[in-house]
């Protein structure tokens, strides 16, 4: 067995290094204001007090993230003084872009992806070998984590390797630990609370349900657990009187409904509408006001511009979330499954992106790289994967719009499909056709639908249908219209248009998504 995991590891190894070198090759790129913000927050953290951290407006990046991702920009700030004291500079620092801070912060970058790869580890180690690999094949070599992580400039990958920790601890049946690792991820980015609920429920069903005395006994031990993790983030700030403005600053409701380049999810469409709308009733001659921060102007700050529809508020999408989310919350407490844990919880933040207030196109990856590990499970899984994986990719291409960077964003989306399809088709030629009526079995801590082992030999195993086909034809259309047909035809006018094409595209690409893992929920029976 240890000779195996050794081999396994070593596999794993060469993975990421394949990875590495293509980010070290991507280093001289182009990056977003997202690398002033994050450099800014080096500089922050080095040469202010704890308790002027939320406070400080030195720049207009202000500090937003909790505590724990502050203290680890203080710890990277450590490095970055030795190596070059500019980049941690509050005034002389602004806008710094020299190669040394550009080389120190894409390597810090490609390092912290060590969790995630310890995460991937883990969350795999049980599994057979085919199995194993396709999932490397899907997160570590993410086209999508290289746009936004390594070019783009974020650091998700280290983030989703807490969610992935997290994970494997809940499908080993190691609640606490799960609950802890949970907590952390938290305490360095707030916006995955939106799989809070399915942890709370599934938590307090199946770790502390059962009897009085043994029920108060886990659930003192998982609050304390929690409490901890909270109490370590936040005490600082709480002794100097801080604990409001942190609040403040990481729940800025007043930036609007959505960001200034639509998120593929349902409020593209509910905009689009209202437009229309407002347009129309304007040709018949109804005193319709445009407002002065329009969605497609691509400004940030008005939540409210709708000129037709109902105003949306927090709350309301706060509520849609919640009640989208209630048929996997019925079923985490009917069957708390450790095998159905990762699927709940990617289908929670596919509900929180989909509904969600002001979400980022980048959030895709918080359900996309969790469903990866769902994707080897079956036939029907794959598909979805393999269109979800490329439609959610292929909305991030706006992130990096200047010329020399297309090449870049094309090669990384077509390798990757074309590495994913023959990987799956290997996996699944002779696999088992699965279908989500039959009974569930358990496999190696997960839950597998048990059906006929011939059915996907009568479909060809990996088959994508005619209407995913014709839907992935469409993101060729839709990407020609953008590069070629619409400068050709209209110049610099509507300049709006093709961006807000691929948000309505990629937007029912998403929604078929949830509407699919929906519905596998729902379907899914009870043990």
């Amino acid at each position: 067995m240890g000779v195996h995991k050794a081999a396994s590891m070593s596999h794993l190894l060469w993975f990421f290094a394949t990875a590495t070198c293509v980010k070290l090759l991507l280093i001289p790129s182009y990056h977003s204001t997202d690398f002033e913000v994050h450099r800014h927050w080096l500089a922050l953290t080095h040469s202010l007090p704890l308790s002027q951290w939320y406070s400080d407006e030195t720049s207009p990046w202000t500090l937003d993230y909790p505590p724990f991702f502050a203290y680890f920009e203080r710890f990277l700030a450590i490095f970055a003084h030795f190596i070059d004291p500019q980049i941690v500079h509050l005034q002389k620092g602004l806008n710094y872009s020299s190669n040394t801070v550009v080389l120190f912060q894409r390597i810090s970058v490609i390092l912290s992806d060590l969790l995630l790869l310890y995460g991937v580890y883990r969350l795999t180690k049980d599994l057979d070998s085919k199995r194993r690999t396709l999932i490397w094949v899907l997160v570590i070599w993410s086209p999508m984590l290289v746009i936004v992580d390594h070019v783009h400039f974020q650091y998700n990958g280290f983030l989703l390797g807490f969610l992935l920790i997290s994970l494997s601890y809940l499908e080993e049946g190691r609640d606490l630990m799960g609950g802890f690792f949970f907590a952390v991820l938290l305490c360095f980015k707030h916006l995955f609370a939106v799989a809070a609920p399915v942890y709370f429920v599934y938590l307090l069903r199946h770790f502390c349900w059962g009897g009085l005395v043994r029920g108060l006994g886990r659930l003192s031990a998982m609050g304390s657990v929690v409490v901890a993790v909270f109490t370590a983030a936040y005490a600082p700030f709480a002794y100097h009187g801080q604990i409001q403005q942190v609040l403040r600053r990481m729940f800025p409701f007043g930036r609007g409904l959505c960001h200034a380049y639509w998120a593929p999810n349902f409020w593209v469409f509910y905009i689009t509408l209202d437009k229309g709308l407002g347009f129309f009733l304007r040709k018949l001659g109804f005193a319709i006001q445009t407002p002065a921060a329009s969605f497609t102007g691509g400004l940030v700050g008005d939540s409210s511009p709708f000129t037709v529809l109902p105003q949306i508020t927090p709350l309301i999408t706060f509520t849609m979330v919640l009640l989208a989310l209630s048929p996997c919350l019925i079923k985490a407490w009917r069957d708390p499954q450790p095998g159905m844990v990762t699927r709940w919880v990617a289908y929670a933040y596919t509900c929180g992106f989909f509904f969600g207030w002001h979400v980022h196109e980048k959030a895709s990856l918080h359900f996309v790289i969790p469903l990866a590990t769902v994707a080897v499970q079956n036939v029907e899984n794959a598909r979805h994967y393999f269109l979800l994986s490329i439609v959610s990719c292929y909305s991030l291409f706006p992130l990096l719009f200047e010329a020399q960077e297309y090449p870049v964003k094309v090669l990384l989306l077509l390798s990757h499909s074309i590495v994913m399809w023959l990987a799956s088709s290997a996996q699944f030629t002779n696999g088992k056709e699965v279908k989500p009526t039959a009974p569930i079995k358990k496999k190696d801590d997960r839950l597998e639908l048990k059906g006929s082992s011939n059915a996907a030999a009568n479909e060809g195993g990996f088959v994508i249908r005619g209407i995913e086909k014709s839907y992935l034809v469409g993101l060729v259309v839709v990407e020609t219209w953008g590069q070629l047909l619409h400068p050709l035809l209209f110049g610099d006018k509507l300049a709006f248009v093709p961006l807000m094409l691929i948000s309505i595209y990629c937007g029912l690409g998403i929604m078929y998504s949830w509407i699919w893992q929906l519905t596998w929920i729902i379907r899914s029976p009870d043990l």
